[in-house]
């Protein structure tokens, strides 16, 4: 007898251990005792456009320092889960998987081009996870699908590419007085096409004349043939919509040619690499659309540089700025939700009004698009002399 009492109370105690760590697990991840919370960052911290998604994480991780600092959200600590998708899009497919399967975010932020971002959609609205990138300004496949329908899942905090196009479009007309403008874009990228397209239907309705069009492709260096065939052109302004690897080579070399016409491009001109490439001579008569200017005396702006500076011992970009908002922004919403639940929290992202950042104040649009501003920013010898905002119709 005692010996089968031996074993039923064994039985028993594994019994009761099964039920209490499924108690556990429950209740670690419900509302009211949670001491956590893990969200993920999907960036591209190597590759081609490692510039852009480490500015992006740096800005998001000083969001999550100064929330943490100040006791988290509702005294749960936000446990950044960091991954690194190689600037590939396969990869960013995969790390969201694992991001939202394995790792139990109940968000996922990034990345931070419009290509690795939406590579990562169908992950977000399989597993019912909300994705929030600050930068994918893609006009189409971001926040909304083929057929217009939102996708609920996905939200962005910037604005998209069709603003950036018309902005440019419309600062040429009306700032430069230009009547003449040169296409230079990638034609290997979706984001070149968006602005491109854009520009040339705002400039042109504008009374304005495009001369030529002429491309290149991500990766190119030598861009001296296309420079030299609109060089004997009349023009006033080259658009030149691309990513700052290949941008501040063509720069360099149309200064070097002899081409002294207004520059004007769009955010992907943002990186302290543009002026390695171009070189501070080349960076004058630039003019680019971004989403955030150090020039701007708000004291929120102001004071978050000074914060970065102290923090990493560099002046902040716009992304930067832009993943410092989206730290709070992500943060904000787990707090208004009231909630870890990843359906909750994608409520309150859509739910925002009047959300004040340091890239703008915002509210979120019912396509999951910001309805924000934007700034045109000028160079002088690579360095930001003239900023413009522009507040959206």
């Amino acid at each position: 007898m005692k010996k089968c009492s031996l074993i039923l109370s064994l039985v028993f105690v594994l019994v009761a251990g099964l039920f209490t760590g499924c108690g556990s697990k429950a209740t670690e991840g419900s509302d009211t005792d949670a001491k956590e919370v893990k969200i993920g960052l999907n960036y591209e911290l190597t590759g081609g456009v490692a510039s852009y998604g480490e500015a992006s994480a740096k800005g998001i991780m000083m969001a999550f320092d100064e929330i943490n600092a100040a006791g988290g959200i509702d005294g749960m600590k936000i446990v950044p889960v960091k991954v690194d998708n190689k600037s590939d899009a396969a990869e960013a497919t995969s790390l969201a998987t694992r991001l939202m399967t394995q790792e139990g975010v109940v968000a996922c932020l990034g990345p931070a081009t419009s290509g690795n971002f939406m590579a990562t959609i169908p992950v977000a609205m399989g597993n019912k996870v909300p994705i929030i990138s600050a930068s994918a300004t893609a006009d189409e496949g971001v926040t909304t699908d083929k057929n217009g329908t939102v996708n609920d899942y996905v939200f962005r905090l910037c604005f998209n590419d069709s603003f950036q196009g018309v902005t440019m479009a419309n600062f040429a007309s009306n700032n430069l007085e230009a009547k003449k403008a040169v296409i230079i874009q990638d034609k290997s990228s979706d984001y070149a096409e968006g602005l491109a397209k854009n520009f040339v239907k705002t400039f042109e309705a504008a009374g304005g004349t495009i001369v030529a069009k002429v491309g290149y492709v991500t990766k190119d260096k030598d861009f001296n043939s296309i420079l030299t065939s609109i060089k004997g052109k009349d023009f006033d302004v080259i658009f030149l919509p691309g990513y700052y690897q290949e941008a501040g080579l063509v720069i360099k070399q149309a200064r070097e040619l002899g081409i002294d016409a207004p520059i004007l491009g769009a955010d992907g001109f943002d990186s302290p690499v543009l002026l390695e490439l171009a070189g501070t001579s080349a960076l004058n008569n630039v003019y680019f659309s971004n989403h955030y200017s150090s020039l701007d005396q708000d004291p929120m702006v102001q004071n978050f540089i000074k914060a970065y500076k102290e923090k990493y011992g560099e002046e902040p970009n716009a992304f930067n700025a832009l993943g410092y908002d989206l730290g709070k922004y992500i943060a904000d919403s787990i707090q208004r939700a009231g909630s870890t639940d990843p359906t909750a929290i994608k409520e309150a992202l859509a739910s925002t009004e009047n959300f004040a950042g340091v890239t703008g104040s915002f509210s979120m649009g019912k396509d999951h698009n910001p309805i924000k501003s934007i700034v045109v920013i000028g160079l002088k010898d690579g360095v930001q002399s003239t900023s413009v905002k522009v507040d959206p119709k």
